[in-house]
């Protein structure tokens, strides 16, 4: 009679875990479409604003080397650095949110 019981509490398990995967699907897609434009503006934002920086200085500090082309992959490193940040954040959550529907 256990072994009844149990099996039906993992069968009532998996179906509630495929309600709420169900559930969510939409809010999933929608979420990740929406992370990937904060990714990307993660990203963009940064090497933009180093390019314009580098522009100025190159139009009012001519030199050696291009400071356009510096300050655009440094703009790329923190942008990549923040875009993991938030990335890695949201995996974070998620994780919490499943171990918590769990128990």
């Amino acid at each position: 009679m256990s072994e009844d019981s149990e099996f039906s509490r993992a069968v009532a398990a998996k179906a509630a875990r495929k309600l709420r995967a169900q559930r969510n699907s939409t809010q999933g897609v929608w979420f990740g479409l929406g992370m990937m434009g904060l990714v990307g503006w993660s990203v963009a934002i940064p090497a933009l604003a180093g390019t314009a920086l580098g522009i100025w200085l190159d139009s009012h500090h001519p030199g050696s080397h291009s400071w356009t082309l510096t300050l655009l992959i440094v703009g790329l490193a923190i942008g990549c650095f923040n875009a993991w940040h938030w990335v890695d954040k949201e995996n974070k959550e998620m994780r919490e949110d499943e171990e918590n529907r769990d128990d």
